[in-house]
């Protein structure tokens, strides 16, 4: 179960990154989950999520599912964990993300889909349940 100081981290940071470094959800997942685990992110595995957020507002896969995928990569290769645990842990959540999302495509869970006159960083309320959901699932499952 996620702590008060963890999830006052969250709500602050996903502000923080979205409004203040205008980032992107996949990005902001990665930043927020790389503290929360103490992993290091390298640049380029940054630069690499710069179009994950429905593929640049294209409306597919969600960039919150894709930067945890991403973290989750990146933690078990730290953990030592094996190729074949990675994928298991991956497969899960994208089911359980699912279930608790009812989509993994960005076009369903943004709020009013797409359009020209959004404010921005309109999914700033579901980055924050996601990430706490995607932090609580990796924790829960490699007993982290």
């Amino acid at each position: 179960m996620i702590r008060d100081d963890e999830r006052s981290f969250i709500a602050s940071e996903v502000h923080h990154l979205y409004y203040d470094e205008d980032e992107n959800c996949a990005r902001t997942t990665l930043r927020c989950l790389s503290h929360l685990f103490s992993v290091p992110l390298a640049e380029d595995v940054l630069s690499a999520a710069l179009g994950m957020h429905g593929a640049s507002y294209y409306g597919a896969q969600c960039g919150l599912v894709e930067g945890t995928l991403m973290f989750i990569g990146l933690l078990g290769i730290s953990l030592g964990k094996s190729r074949s645990d990675i994928e298991k842990l991956c497969n899960g959540f994208a089911s359980a993300f699912e279930k608790e999302f009812s989509s993994l495509n960005c076009s369903v869970l943004r709020p009013g889909s797409f359009k020209a006159d959004d404010p921005p960083h309109l999914c700033l309320p579901l980055t924050v349940k996601s990430i706490e959901f995607s932090y609580d699932y990796i924790r829960d499952n490699w007993c982290y």
